[in-house]
Formats: structure tokens, C-alpha cells, sequence
């Protein structure tokens, strides 16, 4: 069984860190079950284990988090639907490349809901949707946006951490870092698409798309 809870309120970061340790540990001693967080953070960055600090342009502008997860700097904050993953991959095949196939699909596979057409970019980390509707990059490359990052920590084979999507933020608030690195493409939200999607819409089709990618745990 995985256990899904739902905040309404902002969580502060140190907050969730904590659950997320937590529970981790827990999970792996047995004495948890799995567990789906969704929530939404104060504004904030955060830095993964392969941010460059040169990648962090404004940092007087927003509280700035050092994680153990995976990934370089990205934004959190409200309108932002952040999905913290506590799933043992003990029972579900010590796979991380299939485990991180999996999240990029759930994310794919929910946007389908609204019609949104996901990608994943060799070497761009996280899920990109094209944008014709404006000019090519300075390499002549179709022009892309993110649209959700991707970003895990395991521990005894258990995870945390996990997947944002952008429903309807402030992207203005991206500008104090270079998101994930990449400095040719832009980020956008659902709304910033045209969607009138609200958290709740995603929630909805997150928790369908879940069943779709993730068979339930073997049981040792």
C-alpha cells in the first residue's frame, strides 16, 4: 500500500526534509508504508549534488537549500506542485535508471490528461515540452521549455525527493538561477501554456497516471 497525503498550506523546506528522512528510514526498517507527498513549498531554491555555484545568479533572492538529491539548482514555490517519492525499490527491482524511466513517464503520462505532449532530452534532465510558437534557439534548435524537473535520493534502496511540475508559478522567480544548468531552453507552466489547470486537476491525474507506470511492490 502507498500512502498518499496531500498538503494544503506551504511547507517549509527544512520541514519536509525531515518527513522525508524520516520516513525513508522508516520504509526500510519495515515499519512505514511507501508514501506519495504532495505539497507545495515557499518560494526557495534548492541545489543538488551537481549545482556549480556560477549557476546561482541572484543569490540574495530567495532562501538557497543544499540536498543530497540528484541534479543541480532549481526552484520550488507556490503554484508549484512538488511530488516527494518514498517508494522501496527493494521490492521494486534495485533499478535506478528504470526507477528514474519510471517518474519521467508518470510525469509524461499525467500531462497527457491536458494534451500536453512531454519530452526527454539527452543530457536535460527532467521533462520538456516543445514550443513552436516561438523563435528557434541561437543554434537554430526548435525551441523547448521545462515544464516539470526530476530529482532523487536513495537510501537503503528506498527514495526521496522526487518530481515538480510547473502548474502555475511564478516563472519570473526562475531568473535568480540557471535552471538545471541549461541556458539555451526556458521553463513554463501549464497555465503559461493556456491550460485554466489548478493543483487539484494535477493531483487528479498524477494519481491515475501512478497506477498506469508503477505495478505494486513484490512482497519479500
Amino acid at each position: 500500500m502507498v500512502e498518499w497525503i496531500t498538503s494544503d498550506a506551504l511547507v517549509p523546506y527544512e520541514e519536509a526534509a525531515a518527513f522525508m528522512e524520516a520516513r525513508a528510514e522508516a520504509i526500510a526498517k519495515g515499519e512505514a508504508e511507501e508514501c506519495i507527498w504532495f505539497l507545495e513549498h515557499p518560494a526557495l531554491y534548492t541545489a543538488g549534488t551537481s549545482a556549480n555555484i556560477k549557476d546561482l545568479t541572484d543569490p540574495d533572492r530567495f532562501p538557497v537549500y543544499e540536498t543530497k538529491r540528484g541534479g543541480q539548482y532549481t526552484y520550488h514555490g507556490p503554484g508549484q506542485r512538488v511530488v516527494y517519492v518514498m517508494l522501496d525499490l527493494n521490492k521494486r527491482g534495485k533499478d535506478v535508471r528504470k526507477f528514474v524511466q519510471q517518474l519521467e513517464a508518470w510525469v509524461i503520462n499525467a500531462l497527457n490528461e491536458f494534451n500536453i505532449t512531454g519530452h526527454i532530452r539527452e543530457g536535460r534532465v527532467g521533462v520538456w515540452v516543445e514550443r513552436p510558437d516561438r523563435p528557434r534557439t541561437v543554434t537554430g534548435a526548435l525551441a523547448e521549455d521545462k515544464i516539470a524537473a526530476i530529482g532523487i535520493r536513495l537510501r537503503k534502496w528506498v527514495s526521496f525527493h522526487g518530481i515538480s511540475i510547473n502548474v502555475e508559478p511564478d516563472l519570473d522567480h526562475f531568473k535568480g538561477i540557471v535552471p538545471c544548468g541549461i541556458t539555451e531552453f526556458g521553463v513554463t507552466s501549464l497555465v503559461d501554456l493556456g491550460l485554466p489547470v489548478g493543483m487539484d486537476d494535477v493531483d487528479v491525474a498524477l494519481r491515475r497516471a501512478f497506477e498506469d507506470v508503477f505495478t505494486p511492490p513484490e512482497e519479500h
